[in-house]
């Protein structure tokens, strides 16, 4: 099973400090891939490489790397990204702030036989030490910094426990498997794989503005997820709790299932991955604990190896959320375009960009309400990152970004005339 969504540059030999792949008993050869032996698919018969966050796809094409060691029967992989981030956002809702982030990742992958194999996951992050505020992101919002104040132009922290994770899958035929997933805190059937595994912007520390269309469930206190795959096909549908983790940032909270989600996926290349997904929520936000959330989402990604060690990655999304009152009542559907792309020429340089646009209601809530008037706003960054090898398993790099808000008149007043924002950061890698 692929590190979840952590793909990386492969290595044409075996790597110090690395399992050989071609030595491991009990690994597939992915289609496509020339006879390179690859660790064993969590959820069926395919790449390695298709397996991304949670139980999501990614094209098979995807780069990957970890530090790998065989113990007995069970293969281990393990992976670390930290970021020391300077952030500065401009105007009057805008603030300055020193945090970390990233995260640190480790599974374990065993085939119990020919036709059935477990894996468990495990991935930390550091994000509880930069306070319950989190940092300032203009036009972000969502979830709340105490239990009490509506958090607006500031990305929340994630929590400490990011995922604790198993799976079992069998085979059923030649190319055909089915699987399920549990997680406490795991990743239902929602979206495109979660930002920060997504080849197209994982060398980016900002969270995207659209995090709360496609993939704030990526951390998910309750999933249990079962599907089906054919092929390149895959179909599977989750219950999960539909309320965000509250504020308590390093706990472990009780599971509840009482929402849905159901995804399709199709790989029709290995350049390419497919889905289209629909979820229900069920009191998702904490400050409004009577009101639903139904989700729908469409993604295409699109990666392609370059040279030795490089990519070109994209991801195009759409997304939808409508709000539902207690009364049944639902309100208008807020929508989110989104569109990422990455180009790492080689080891060394990563250049990215993102562009946004949402319809959203949470910018300037109307007193005693989360919800105000809807406008529609966008952002776009551009980055760059340049990695220094350390050691063959280790990076360290030193990357800058600046970003651009944009704002209808009717939000002038409250972002002023000076939209740009920037931030410069520190990140070592292993794996």
């Amino acid at each position: 099973m692929a590190m979840p969504g952590a793909p990386t540059r492969p290595a044409p030999t075996p790597q110090a400090g690395s399992a050989d792949p071609a030595a491991m008993p009990g690994m597939d050869t992915a289609p496509g891939d020339h006879g390179t032996m690859r660790m064993p698919a969590a959820f069926g018969p395919h790449p390695m490489a298709r397996e991304a966050s949670g139980t999501a796809w990614q094209p098979d094409a995807s780069p990957m790397q970890g530090v790998m060691r065989m113990a007995g029967d069970w293969t281990l992989m393990g992976q670390a990204l930290l970021n020391g981030v300077y952030d500065t956002q401009s105007g009057p809702r805008g603030d300055d702030r020193l945090f970390a982030s990233g995260m640190v990742m480790g599974m374990a992958t065993a085939k119990l036989s020919s036709r059935d194999t477990v894996a468990f996951r495990a991935m930390l992050s550091p994000d509880p030490l930069m306070g319950k505020r989190g940092y300032p992101l203009l036009l972000a919002a969502g979830e709340t910094a105490d239990g009490r104040t509506q958090l607006i132009d500031r990305q929340h922290p994630h929590d400490l426990f990011m995922e604790l994770s198993a799976s079992y899958s069998r085979r059923i035929g030649e190319n055909a498997s089915v699987f399920v997933y549990g997680g406490l805190p795991g990743e239902p059937a929602f979206g495109p794989g979660s930002f920060m595994h997504r080849l197209s912007i994982m060398d980016s520390p900002e969270a995207p503005v659209t995090h709360h269309w496609f993939d704030s469930t990526h951390i998910t206190f309750g999933v249990l997820t079962a599907g089906v795959t054919k092929g390149d096909v895959k179909i599977e549908a989750s219950r999960f709790k539909g309320r965000e983790p509250d504020q308590n940032r390093y706990d472990i909270e009780t599971p509840r299932f009482d929402s849905t989600a159901v995804r399709a996926s199709w790989n029709p290349t290995r350049t390419l991955a497919l889905q289209a997904s629909w979820a229900r929520f069920e009191s998702p936000e904490q400050l409004v604990p009577d009101e639903d959330q139904e989700r729908w989402s469409a993604s295409a990604i699109y990666t392609r190896p370059v040279g030795r060690g490089g990519f070109v990655a994209l991801t195009a999304a759409w997304g939808r959320k409508t709000e539902i009152e207690a009364d049944g009542q639902r309100g208008h559907g807020l929508d989110a375009y989104l569109l990422e792309a990455a180009v790492k020429p080689d080891d060394r340089w990563t250049l990215f960009a993102r562009a946004e646009r949402i319809d959203t209601d949470e910018l300037l809530p109307l007193p005693g309400r989360v919800h105000g008037p809807a406008f529609t706003v966008g952002k776009a960054s551009v980055g760059a990152i340049r990695d220094f090898r350390v050691t063959q398993g280790m990076k360290v790099g030193i990357g800058a970004l600046v970003a651009r808000s944009l704002t209808p008149d009717g939000l002038d007043p409250a972002y002023g005339g000076d939209r740009t924002s920037g931030m410069a950061f520190v990140r070592l890698r292993i794996g």
